[in-house]
């Protein structure tokens, strides 16, 4: 049987860009619930790229294929797996429909790396909002990049 496992994952970042943090609270309820929290910082960073990094660092931490569910309050990062952007993105060398070069492709490729090991379906949850664990993600990614910033 594959586990089944939910990910809220934040990012935060202020100033933008500047220094960031990133957070992501993992769940499993079989065959007996699991809950791990991960968190991390980068001195110069921007919020997408932090988005983007909880994510990552999240999926990362899965130690074999899973069916994935991942909540994200960054329409960035859901959007380009489930609006097709990641496909278009690549057919076009990395380009956007602009002709620039796609930005964070170094982290975009290293997710849809780590994707391909697993079964993911990308969700939208409304950030800073009722959702308790998306909170604790943000909370968590808000402690990481402030601790950074205050060497504390």
């Amino acid at each position: 049987m594959i586990p089944e496992v939910i990910i809220y994952c934040d990012g935060a970042c202020s100033p933008n860009p500047g220094v960031g943090g990133w957070g992501a609270v993992l769940l499993t309820s079989a065959p007996k619930p699991l809950r791990r929290e991960l968190s991390g910082a980068d001195p110069r960073s921007t919020n997408n790229r932090m988005e983007l990094t909880a994510a990552l660092r999240a999926l990362e931490a899965l130690k074999r294929p899973c069916r994935v569910t991942v909540f994200t309050d960054s329409t960035y990062v859901k959007n380009a797996f489930t609006e097709g952007w990641l496909d278009k993105w690549q057919r076009n060398g990395w380009k956007t429909k602009e002709k620039k070069p796609v930005l964070n492709d170094d982290l975009w490729k290293a997710l849809l790396e780590i994707c391909s090991r697993h079964q993911v379906d990308w969700q939208w949850v409304a950030g800073h909002s009722t959702n308790v664990e998306n909170n604790r993600a943000d909370a968590l990614a808000v402690a990481a990049r402030e601790a950074l910033a205050t060497g504390k």
